[in-house]
C-alpha cells in the first residue's frame, strides 16, 4: 500500500470505486475498498496514519 492513506482513498472515489470503514479502535482503522458496481470487496487495509484518522474523523 501507498505511504499515502488518505491519497489512496481520494484517488479510489475518483476512479468511481467506494469505500467503507470495516473497523475502528482508538489508533488505527481498516477500511475497504469496493467497487462502484455492487459494491464487492477488492481489498482493504489497516492504518494508523494520523492524517487518515483525522481525514476519517466522523466518516462511517
Amino acid at each position: 500500500m501507498s505511504d499515502d492513506p488518505v491519497g489512496v482513498l481520494t484517488r479510489w472515489e475518483d476512479a468511481g470505486g467506494e469505500w467503507r470503514v470495516v473497523a475502528r479502535t482508538a489508533g488505527a482503522v481498516t477500511v475497504a475498498l469496493c467497487r462502484c458496481d455492487g459494491g464487492e470487496e477488492v481489498d482493504r487495509f489497516t492504518s494508523a496514519d494520523p492524517a487518515l484518522l483525522e481525514f476519517l474523523a466522523g466518516r462511517g
